[in-house]
């Protein structure tokens, strides 16, 4: 196929054309919304470095989550901000803990909705790392029963699919003996399989408030500089029970998203992480940039790797622009 024979700008010449050979689509069912929830009623407190998102109180969440359904985004996944903190992260597995309240007020409002929950202790804990502490190391056996606990709490209260975040070796494993042993084999792991220490969380750990007060977390994340050790860490959470495998972060990492979709038939799930939006967000402010079309492009790029799910700030936006209502 050569030209002139061949023309490939025949079939671009058209939406109709375009439309009817185009390889990658995304809808709104594909996307996962995160929603931040904090104590108090009637709260809503936009995150400066993260225009559009807010933390929420409960009451003002159940609000947000309607809207997610009504512009066709079906899933949310959940992070905590919990009144009080402590060493070993205990609020994030109180019965009546920010999230437990969360998803029973979500499933009620919204019995539709898909709510995932994020498993990690780091949001909880007074040091701001994933795990309890031996000393200035984050004990990673100590950590892998409070997980669980945290996980099974989330089932207990209604979630749909749990959501460890946190790289401990050996959690995906714990997590699923725990809820089959009480009686929740049909709660999916979506397992965070492949999570780099990236430079592109800043702004979530403002909306979190989880930075770390010491170090850092290269001791347990993954190095930025490595591809094939997402191969052996992802093998390992699908060894152990995950049901879904998830690349975090997504832009700068699409080659592992790919690595991933080639070498495993489990879904593979993307996390458009909260850099990764403020600085789509910055430059449209500064008009550098369109911000639909640079929203829909990015969000694109990320299908186009091999993600089937992604996770990200711009779900209700992207959604309403895929439904026309942009």
């Amino acid at each position: 196929m050569v030209f002139p024979e061949y023309r490939p700008r025949r079939m671009r010449q058209n939406e109709n054309f375009r439309a009817m050979i185009r390889e990658t689509r995304l809808a709104p069912e594909q996307l996962v919304y995160p929603l931040f929830v904090m104590p108090g009623k009637g709260k809503k407190e936009e995150v400066p470095s993260m225009p559009g998102v807010f933390r929420l109180s409960v009451d003002q969440l159940k609000k947000e989550a309607k809207d997610c359904l009504e512009v066709g985004v079906r899933s949310v996944i959940l992070f905590g901000l919990p009144e009080k903190k402590d060493a070993v992260g205990s609020g994030a597995h109180a019965k009546n803990g920010i999230v437990q309240q969360a998803i029973k007020e979500l499933k009620n409002a919204a019995p539709d909705l898909t709510v995932i929950t994020d498993v990690c202790l780091c949001e909880y804990t007074d040091h701001g790392h994933c795990g309890c502490l031996a000393g200035k190391e984050v004990d990673n056996d100590a950590t892998l029963e409070i997980l669980a606990k945290t996980a099974l709490s989330h089932a207990q209260a209604g979630a749909d699919m749990v959501a460890p975040s946190d790289m401990m070796d050996g959690r995906v494993s714990e997590i699923r003996s725990t809820l089959d042993e009480n009686d929740f084999h049909n709660v999916p792991i979506m397992s965070y399989a492949v999570k780099y220490a990236s430079a592109f969380y800043g702004p979530f750990r403002d909306a979190a408030d989880c930075a770390p007060q010491f170090g850092d977390r290269r001791s347990y994340q993954m190095d930025p500089a490595n591809s094939r050790e997402a191969l052996r860490e992802a093998t390992l959470d699908v060894d152990e029970g995950a049901d879904i495998l998830m690349v975090k972060p997504a832009v700068a990492y699409l080659d592992i998203i790919s690595r991933l979709r080639d070498e495993f038939d489990l879904p593979i799930a993307a996390y458009h992480v909260s850099g990764e939006y403020a600085m789509i967000k910055a430059a449209a402010a500064k008009g550098w940039i369109d911000e639909q079309r640079v929203m829909a492009e990015t969000l694109l790029s990320i299908r186009r790797a091999g993600a089937d799910i992604i996770l990200t700030y711009f779900a209700k936006d992207m959604a309403r622009l895929l439904r026309g209502q942009q």
